[in-house]
């Protein structure tokens, strides 16, 4: 860990902003992997080589409530952090 010590204050602040980077991206990732878990469970009853127009319509919708929920969650809990950190 001495090496991270050594850095400038420049190389700190961009070896922060890569990382916020990459947990943006595992984020991301996780959110596509589950939100396609979730609607295809609840979509595809029997899945095939395509998809019919009420699967479509479904996985459609499905995957909006997910995204609207997930904002939801996110911009709730970041409110939450703000306030904590703004107390402290």
């Amino acid at each position: 860990m001495s090496g991270v010590t050594n850095l400038s204050n420049s190389e700190k602040v961009e070896l922060i902003e890569q990382v916020k980077q990459q947990i943006a991206v595992a984020n991301a990732q996780e959110l596509l992997t589950k939100m396609t878990e979730k609607c295809f469970k609840k979509c595809i009853s029997k899945p095939g080589v395509t998809l019919d127009s009420s699967e479509q319509k479904c996985i459609s919708m499905c995957m909006d409530r997910y995204m609207d929920s997930w904002n939801l969650v996110s911009r709730t809990y970041s409110n939450r952090l703000q306030r904590e950190q703004s107390k402290m």
